[in-house]
């Protein structure tokens, strides 16, 4: 059969397409169709190699995962030696590096050099060399001589071109650059690891090697790799720009990834303010750098300047303080938290690692110390990126000798002497509950244990929750100390008496943090909740579970069922939010502050959208019957009309139920031979009427459902407000309706930015996404809250 010409112009197109949609998501990260698009056009390109397999060439897409090699990896000896780089670890290594290279070129001390500056990528170097535009072959640096071919696990990253784009360049043409692992795919490969009980990576640059040394590139392609060119190598039958700056930037719109963070700068000056500029933002970037690499801008002064045995005399690479480092685990101590819960916490011989001295690592629990194997005595590599707690990520077993001691978990508190429970994972689904072991252990002693109490006190009085100005760390630990507060609502029976016996107080700071605690007697329902410390629920569900529910005996009530229906509350935390207000302790808790004064603002009925909107179908849908999915539940609505019949039917009743399967018979059955499940049914229906969400219920305020303009609307703010404060504006957005998320994407409605708005505002000009100046926010503000 031979090859229609329609079909052959077809699939170039959609290859053509294709390699554009790639270009932009995995290169220029800025997707211009959602991944559905993508999927159907690749589909659809499939398809047509399917019917006519005389399409298929090494370039189309669908051909990025190839056959496995036949052995190990083939070396390739490369035909320009891919040297590595001098490394400057200070101000003055920078300024004696600039010093040689204006010497050598026979200029005077203030002459100003321009050099390309860009972030040290901290993966894997490899070489890509074109052949005619097309990718004829892929090796890793090796010994910087010989590397080996990893060609057929380079061609499934999307973000490497099989086929350079547009036109000009040159015969052969290598491209250096670095495969890397993002952040976020670095976590989310090690979580899966760990869930699969598998070997997990100590780093994304360990990961990213790994992954391309897999003799199946299917492996390959399931990680989350990407490429970034820094360099050309071998260039044959063409030209290119002659600054390396502009040659980078031709490569990318060859297709090529080139970084975003790249930048040209004069002088020393200039070098130095980009080193501070970008160290200050690295732990926001989404992968690890470990420096800065700055090379002579023009290509003709680079070849002037040569090379010496390793290294090129033009470049540099401007190292970070390391963030990792060796040192020893002294010992391992626990610590008590706001839950009770027990941390394990490592106490090491002091180290210089990522530009502090590290004394304490975080061993997050139990499992993540049996999962290292770490033993008190051992030595560890620990790790800091920025402002995250140093952590252990690996043993150095070779240093063992022998003397090292297990770490056990303590019987009893360290803080209270009550007993150390470990805690249960209960998993629900369809009328089951599973149980497991969690990983955390927890001790039992509640706010009589000093630790517990102490956290919960810092906790409650924070800015987001309570808001109580004066009262510090210092200051409730000697309350605690001290026996003057053995519970939250203690703080509202202090007098300022009580303050001036504490250290750093006199008569007007007493008397101000008095006035403080008064004040906060007045708040609002959300903060009061956030306040409360409901396990897993933050500053935002606090916020949902009081728009929606409205008050706070709503909330003590809430069945878990009920509580799924609000937005971002799935049923775990609809559990631990349930079981927290049903607990004797806490009861008492609350209780005793409202006997205390305090006046919850904002209190109204169940929000609009939710009065009369739970239907029979999304009951019955929701009360997860075995075999009962959406088309059950309809079929079950449409025939019974009411709860209680339902409830009382039996199997020739439901027999007759059209389109009800009989996997659905059965799993309802099971259901209703079972009392808790029926009186939970019961109970669900009952809180639905007293909620005013039942479907029988009218609507107490039909126009009420347009009193928040912004609802569904996602806004950031980004740069300084002069007018407010950014937390401020955010809770006047939330107010009214919006989510404020903090980061650009193409979902996002409106930016409001203020002066010194940097990345954000960017984005969202390169996304058109509509942006206000604070001045235009604040006459929007104006006109939503006062219609």
């Amino acid at each position: 059969m031979s090859l229609p010409e329609s079909v052959s112009t077809r699939a170039e197109q959609l290859r053509a397409e294709i390699e554009q949609h790639n270009y932009r998501y995995y290169v220029l990260d800025l997707p211009s169709v959602p991944d559905s698009e993508y999927d159907r056009l690749f589909r659809e390109l499939q398809q047509l190699e399917s019917e006519y397999p005389e399409l298929i060439n090494a370039d189309s897409p669908t051909q990025r995962v190839g056959r496995k090699p036949d052995t190990g990896f083939a070396e390739v000896a490369h035909e320009q030696p891919m040297l590595s780089l001098d490394n400057a670890f200070s101000e003055e290594d920078m300024a004696a590096f600039v010093r040689r290279l204006l010497d050598r070129l026979g200029l005077a001390a203030d002459d100003k050099l321009d050099f390309a500056c860009e972030p040290k990528l901290d993966g894997l170097a490899v070489s890509l060399m074109y052949e005619q535009g097309r990718l004829a072959r892929a090796a890793t640096r090796g010994d910087g001589y010989t590397g080996e071919d990893i060609t057929l696990n380079v061609r499934t990253l999307k973000s490497v071109p099989l086929r350079l784009m547009g036109s000009g360049w040159p015969d052969r043409l290598e491209v250096r650059g670095e495969i890397y692992m993002p952040r976020a795919g670095f976590e989310q490969l090690n979580e899966q690891a760990r869930a699969a009980d598998e070997k997990i990576f100590v780093n994304p640059r360990n990961a990213a090697a790994g992954s391309l040394r897999q003799l199946d590139p299917a492996i390959t392609a399931r990680r989350p790799l990407e490429f970034c060119c820094y360099s050309t190598g071998v260039v044959e039958g063409g030209e290119l720009p002659q600054t390396h700056a502009a040659r980078l930037k031709q490569l990318n719109a060859w297709g090529l990834k080139i970084n975003s963070e790249m930048r040209v700068v004069q002088g020393l000056e200039g070098c130095l303010e980009y080193y501070h500029a970008l160290a200050s933002k690295r732990d926001q970037l989404a992968y690890d750098i470990d420096g800065i690499v700055f090379k002579v801008d023009r290509l003709d002064l680079q070849a002037e300047l040569g090379y010496v045995a390793r290294a090129p005399r033009w470049a540099i690479a401007h190292k970070f303080p390391a963030q990792e480092e060796i040192t020893r685990l002294k010992a391992v101590e626990f610590q008590v938290g706001r839950t009770g819960a027990i941390t394990p916490v490592a106490r090491l011989e002091p180290v210089f690692v990522g530009g502090v001295t590290v004394s304490n690592a975080t061993l997050h629990n139990m499992d993540e110390i049996a999962r290292l194997g770490v033993k008190a005595g051992d030595h560890v590599i620990v790790r800091r990126a920025g402002d995250v707690i140093p952590q252990i990520v690996q043993v150095v077993e070779d240093r063992r000798t022998g003397d090292e001691t297990e770490v056990q978990i303590p019987r009893h508190c360290p803080i209270c002497g009550s007993d150390v429970e470990r805690t249960r994972l209960v998993k629900r689904g369809k009328g089951r509950e599973q149980v497991s072991e969690g990983a955390i252990y927890r001790c039992v002693g509640r706010l009589s244990c000093r630790a517990q109490l102490t956290q919960a006190l810092i906790h409650f009085v924070s800015r987001k929750a309570m808001d109580i100005d004066g009262l510090g760390e210092k200051s409730i630990e000697q309350l605690v100390e001290r026996d003057l507060v053995k519970s939250p609502a203690d703080l509202y029976r202090l007098q300022v008496s009580d303050f001036l016996t504490l250290e750093g107080f006199a008569q007007l700071s007493s008397e101000n943090l008095f006035n403080s605690i008064a004040a906060s007697r007045q708040v609002e329902l959300a903060r009061f909740i956030y306040a409360l410390g409901i396990p897993e629920v933050g500053e935002g569900t606090a916020r949902a579970l009081a728009g929606k529910l409205g008050n706070l005996q709503r909330l003590r009530e809430a069945e878990p069922l009920l509580l799924t229906w609000l937005p971002d509350i799935g049923l775990e935390v609809a559990h631990e939010i349930h079981n927290f207000m049903q607990d004797d302790h806490n009861r008492q808790v609350i209780d005793d502050l409202l006997a205390q004064g305090i006046q919850l603002q904002n209190e109204q009925g169940v929000a609009a959208e939710l009065q009369g909107s739970i239907s029979l179908e999304m009951l019955i849908e929701r009360l997860d019957v075995p075999g009962v999915a959406k088309t059950g539940a309809q079929a079950l609505a449409k025939y019974f009309k009411a709860l209680e019949p339902m409830l009382a039917a039996d199997e020739s009743v439901l027999a007759e139920i059209p389109k009800l399967s009989k996997k659905a018979r059965e799993g309802l059955i099971g259901c209703l031979n079972q009392p808790h499940w029926v009186a939970t049914a019961r109970a669900l229906e009952t809180q639905l009427l007293a909620f005013g969400m039942h479907w029988s219920c009218e609507p107490e305020s039909p126009a009420a459902a347009s009193a928040q303009p912004l609802q569904g609307q996602t806004w950031v703010l980004t740069g300084t407000l002069e007018q407010m404060t950014r937390d401020q504006a955010k809770e006047r957005l939330l107010a009214l309706g919006a989510k404020v998320s903090g980061s650009v994407s193409g979902k996002t409605h409106t930016v409001v930015a203020g002066p010194g708005a940097g990345s954000k505002l960017t984005k969202a000009e390169q996304l058109g996404v509509p942006v206000l100046d604070e001045a235009a926010f604040l006459v929007q503000l104006a006109e939503w809250e006062s219609a």
